[in-house]
């Protein structure tokens, strides 16, 4: 990415604790106009919490957020202008797939024609034309997750945050997931921060990734810049190790199926 892209998001000395335990660390870092961040770590290291403060839904003890040049620290979520999308997706069971997501148009304002207008639109651009009319239990994972998206876009978020979106899907439904991620960001120009704690998803996805271990960052930089120069041992073990191993199987697998 440029490195004379404007920043859109700026973190500054953010700081959590529960119960005595410092769950973020004076964290750092800033976040691009345009790109897709991964923010990947193990469970407990601190990456779901730094997702819900950036967010609204959670206070840091310290620390400062600010949001194209505007202190947004102790803003309420509705006035951040950010999306989020959760590992659960969140749908309302008793309402089809255009009023999920033409019901968080109208809580925001539109109109219940405009609300319309954007939501059929918005559920056409993820391919789900054709269930529009669907319950959420008529539909897979990954298409639900795709009404979630959906719902999430058609707000026009600045920045769209995603809490380990696909660790309930099946592995062919990731791999499409990712392309379409990838496809949406590029014709909608958003900023994306996406929170994961698988590797190769990280990599398949990122223009950066910022690697946490225990409530820090242990290295923030590009998938080929990591891969180069691991910063510690502990991202060369849980990074580019883990990399390797699932390369190694896959190789195995392929040369067994030769065999």
């Amino acid at each position: 990415m440029d490195n004379f892209v404007k920043n859109r998001l700026e973190i500054r000395n953010l700081s959590k604790g529960y119960d005595g335990k410092e769950v973020l660390q004076r964290v750092d870092f800033d976040v691009k106009d345009g790109e897709f961040l991964s923010i990947l770590g193990p469970s407990g290291c601190g990456k779901t919490t730094l997702l819900r403060i950036l967010i609204g839904l959670m206070e840091a003890d310290t620390g400062t957020i600010t949001k194209d040049g505007k202190d947004i620290t102790k803003a309420p979520p509705d006035q951040r202008s950010m999306g989020i999308v959760f590992q659960n997706y969140a749908l309302f069971e008793n309402m089809t797939v255009l009023r999920n997501v033409e019901y968080a148009l109208r809580i925001h304002g539109k109109s219940k024609k405009e609300a319309r207008a954007i939501a059929q639109e918005m559920v056409e651009i993820v391919g789900l034309k054709e269930h529009l009319n669907k319950m959420p239990r008529q539909l897979s994972g990954g298409q639900q997750q795709r009404v979630a998206i959906a719902r999430t876009l058609a707000l026009n978020p600045d920045i769209v945050l995603f809490d380990e979106p696909m660790s309930a899907l099946d592995a062919l439904t990731r791999m499409s997931m990712r392309a379409e991620l990838k496809q949406l960001q590029k014709r909608f120009g958003m900023t994306m921060i996406y929170v994961t704690h698988d590797q190769e998803e990280a990599f398949a996805l990122s223009d950066r990734i910022m690697v946490m271990e225990k409530g820090g960052i242990s290295q923030l930089d590009t998938p080929e810049a990591i891969c180069a120069a691991p910063a510690n041992d502990y991202v060369r073990s849980f990074v580019l190790d883990t990399l390797q191993s699932k390369i190694d199987s896959l190789r195995r697998f392929a040369d067994e199926q030769k065999a």
